[in-house]
């Protein structure tokens, strides 16, 4: 189910914040598309923690330790390398409103990036929004070989340590499947997210 929301308008973050809470969030067509709507799936991709995969050859990159894996280091970086055109994607629907808001959510706490380093240069990262004990994943880039994938990895050792219960990834890819990414309906994810809003995990620091 989807909404429009007001043509390059500003996204507050309590009604953003009470989206996540009923399993809605925002997507825009483009970057340059000022327009905002809301996305609620049928079926809705979430990442188990207790059934997390980690691919065999990518646990031997992870052993070289060739990046230096950081944590809120540059949220805004992290944002604009997932809005970044690829030559496998071509426009994004990171646009202007669904940044501000994401930016002001990491102000406030609530949204964090898991960031890839190599040579003091950003080479692949994540971020996504924390609510309660659940952290909803939103977009994921790399410029480097196993970046991505590596940021992946330990986004979910740390939801583990510091006591998440839910990974939500909107939807599922073939990508994220090889790590345990499953669908599941609408009416089981917001039973889910219900009972995982319940208490508190802390992110960062």
């Amino acid at each position: 189910m989807t909404r429009p929301y007001a043509p390059g308008y500003r996204i507050p973050t309590d009604l953003l914040l009470k989206a996540y809470a009923s399993g809605v969030f925002p997507m825009a067509e483009s970057a340059a598309d000022p327009e905002v709507f809301w996305v609620r799936p049928e079926t809705r991709g979430i990442i188990p923690l207790d059934e997390f995969h980690t691919p065999r050859s990518l646990k031997k990159a992870i052993r070289k330790h060739q990046f230096d894996i950081r944590f809120d280091f540059d949220f805004e970086a992290t944002i604009d390398g997932c809005a970044e055109k690829r030559d496998d994607r071509r426009s994004t629907w990171i646009n202007g409103p669904i940044r501000e808001a994401y930016v002001q959510l990491h102000r406030m706490g609530h949204c964090h990036s898991v960031e890839a380093w190599h040579e003091e240069r950003l080479v692949g990262g994540l971020y996504g929004v924390s609510l309660g004990r659940v952290f909803f994943g939103e977009s994921m880039f790399s410029r480097q070989t196993d970046a991505s994938k590596t940021c992946l990895v330990h986004l979910v050792e740390r939801l583990k340590e510091r006591g998440f219960v839910l990974l939500d990834t909107q939807f599922t890819t073939e990508h994220l499947k090889r790590f345990g990414a499953i669908d599941v309906p609408r009416g089981k994810y917001e039973k889910m997210l219900a009972e995982a809003l319940k208490g508190e995990a802390v992110f960062f620091p």
